[in-house]
């Protein structure tokens, strides 16, 4: 099925405008609470702690995040995650109004924050499935990423200009857009809902650790999974690009603002690339060269003081990254089965998504200790080291061929 096929189902639409308004709000808001909060004090240490406190709901939710996905109306699940996120962004808002000079309270809006994102993501990423039609998954898993990545780049620029003019302005059209992208979920309809006989199981601590134990005993979802995890945890570098932009490079709100695209840009780039390219052959050794490229590109970005060296090596890492995203999110909901995807991505959520917030909090401790560019290139070595590991450790992952090999 064609992506132009794909389009023509409305929900499809629907669900691709939806997670781009939102995804550019949080993106935006990422992007302005990491500046404020260096800017206030000044330490790399800091960055790492908002990391931290957005990490930590997911970690500590996880069997109750991705057991109200399989039990519950998914946009409502959605819908009210959204209004935390919302609320959170404008709790920024109003914080930002008095001029701050203490950190802490950020942490404490974004351990709040990150309490709604860990309901959100099992939610929201189950969804594709739910209105892709027959053949077309692929594809929209491709749109779907492009979306996220597309935000990525808007959201970054957006912040950086409206920073500039004051903090709090930039935290009022990220609440404005989160509010935007909760009416566009409404409208929202599944062709292909859950069971309902799923929601009338009784909960049991077992249905509630399924997901990890599904992913366990999957070799190559295992793989896929750990294979991010450890990725992104060493190889963390954006969460220390306030640092990066003012102690390495020397340029204002709006060059921060332009690092912060060049991820979305270079992710965005390679998942058009893959909507209407898809790979199809040799999936497994696509993946883990990939990484490597990641690695070797966050080598570069932590030896550089040229701007433009650096924002080539985030558009490179972001689009090799973007393969990575690409290769999960299909093997995800192809071996998952629909009644376990909520609590498989909810343990997913942990270990990729919220892991970006633990490399955060890893890069933002080790730079206050060793300095942000030993930081970041030891962080791309051990990218650089596990790609190497994982080669040798799990050949069902590299030795996949195409992913319509591994349809459950």
């Amino acid at each position: 099925m064609s992506t132009r096929e794909v389009l023509r189902f409305g929900d499809v639409r629907r669900l691709l405008i939806a997670n781009f308004v939102l995804m550019t709000g949080v993106s935006l808001q990422a992007a302005a609470l990491g500046l404020q909060a260096f800017r206030i004090t000044g330490r790399p240490a800091d960055l790492g702690w908002i990391g931290l406190c957005e990490f930590l709901p997911a970690a500590l939710l996880v069997l109750v995040t991705g057991t109200v996905a399989d039990r519950f109306n998914r946009k409502i699940v959605a819908l009210i995650a959204i209004s935390g996120e919302t609320t959170s962004s404008i709790a920024l808002l109003l914080y930002a109004l008095t001029d701050p000079t203490e950190v802490w309270p950020l942490f404490v809006i974004a351990f709040m924050y990150g309490i709604s994102r860990a309901f959100l993501a099992p939610a929201t990423r189950t969804m594709p499935p739910m209105v892709a039609p027959d053949g077309g998954l692929p594809k929209v898993v491709a749109m779907y990423s492009a979306t996220w990545t597309g935000a990525t780049i808007l959201g970054p620029v957006l912040s950086g200009a409206l920073y500039a003019i004051a903090p709090w302005v930039a935290y009022m059209v990220s609440s404005s857009l989160m509010l935007t992208a909760a009416l566009l979920y409404t409208a929202l309809r599944f062709i292909r809902p859950p069971d309902p006989a799923i929601s009338g199981n009784r909960p049991t601590f077992r249905s509630a650790i399924e997901g990890l134990l599904f992913i366990r005993r999957t070799p190559i979802l295992l793989a896929a999974i750990s294979l991010d995890l450890f990725a992104v945890l060493f190889g963390g570098a954006v969460a220390l690009l306030p640092a990066i932009a003012d102690e390495r490079l020397g340029v204002g709100e709006l060059g921060y603002g332009l690092l912060r695209a060049a991820p979305g840009i270079g992710a965005a780039l390679m998942a058009v690339f893959l909507a209407f390219r898809p790979m199809r052959r040799r999936i497994g050794r696509v993946l883990l060269l990939a990484v490597f490229v990641f690695g070797l590109s966050t080598v570069v970005l932590g030896l550089t003081h040229s701007f433009v060296l650096a924002f080539a090596a985030l558009v490179i890492l972001a689009g090799a990254d973007m393969v990575s995203v690409y290769v999960r999110g299909s093997i995800v909901p192809l071996v998952t089965p629909d009644e376990k995807r909520g609590r498989v991505i909810a343990v997913e959520n942990v270990f990729i998504g919220a892991s970006n917030e633990l490399g955060a909090f890893e890069s933002g401790i080790v730079a206050q200790a060793f300095g942000t560019p030993a930081t970041v290139i030891g962080g791309g070595m051990a990218t650089i080291l596990i790609v190497g590991v994982w080669w040798l450790a799990f050949p069902s992952l590299r030795d996949v061929d195409r992913l319509e090999d591994l349809g459950h």
